[in-house]
């Protein structure tokens, strides 16, 4: 069994133990965090069958505890092969849950932010100290501890590549892609990580992805317009530089950078 798996597992079977605390916030949590971590992986059949049990054993538990059913009095049902859809439940819980938070559920929401604050100030020092060793040992821990925050990925991704790490960077926006594969804001960046890393035709590739999702944004046009001035395709410049104009006529920089490859191209 994977590292991932066995994770997930410790996770969703803390899920009772937790509801006996009153902890609701923290035990679907754990199952949307463990879902994310088994939806991840391969799993052979018999690892199935296990998880398709504890699955099982969580949402029974969900469903009767009188406490949490006061806050979503909805049935939340499972189904071998639904885990998608259990994973939809859960968000959609734990949303119901922030709109609900008693004053526990609040302490413990707040001691969860100042611990995501405090790790990320230690592993930013460590990266100022360029202890880079250091630096990846707490950012691995903090997401570990925080799996499915993909805005925390992200905000160390930043960190990273404000510090040249471009590699680690990379990194980070891979597993937050896979998190959440719609994410624009993340294409854009891993696409910006690449061009540093002067990886062009993956960083193309990444573009073209959140073309797919968008192509009204004038930004993701533009940055792709810095790949290709990277990259010395003049043409392709020209016209990542034209759509952006073309979507934003007050955006200064693209008609700069219009300017520069029409002439380039020509020349």
């Amino acid at each position: 069994m994977s590292t991932d798996l066995i994770k997930s597992r410790k996770k969703m079977n803390s899920v009772p133990t937790l509801l006996k605390k009153g902890k609701y916030m923290t035990a679907v949590q754990s199952i949307h965090d463990g879902l994310i971590l088994f939806l991840k992986n391969q799993v052979m059949k018999n690892e199935r069958e296990e998880f398709e049990d504890i699955l099982r054993k969580v949402t029974y538990a969900l469903n009767s505890d009188g406490e949490l059913r006061k806050i979503y009095p909805l049935v939340i049902s499972y189904e071998p092969g639904q885990e998608r859809a259990l994973l939809d439940a859960m968000r959609e819980l734990l949303q119901e849950l922030q709109k609900a938070l008693n004053e526990s559920v609040q302490g413990d929401m707040e001691a969860i932010a100042a611990q995501k604050k405090a790790a990320l100030e230690q592993g930013q020092q460590h990266l100022d100290d360029q202890e880079w060793d250091k630096a990846t040992a707490t950012f691995n821990q903090l997401v570990r501890d925080f799996g499915g925050d993909t805005d925390l990925k992200a905000d160390i991704a930043d960190r990273y590549l404000n510090a040249g790490r471009y590699k680690e960077a990379y990194e980070m926006l891979d597993d937050a892609l896979k998190d959440d594969p719609n994410a624009i804001h993340l294409y854009n960046r891993i696409g910006m990580v690449l061009r540093k890393m002067k990886d062009f035709e993956t960083a193309e590739k990444y573009y073209l992805k959140a073309l797919t999702l968008t192509n009204e944004d004038e930004y993701l046009h533009y940055n792709m317009g810095r790949l290709y001035f990277d990259w010395k395709k003049w043409a392709k410049m020209a016209q990542s530089a034209q759509v952006a104009v073309d979507l934003n006529p007050d955006f200064a920089e693209a008609v700069k950078m219009l300017k520069f490859a029409q002439k380039k191209a020509a020349g």
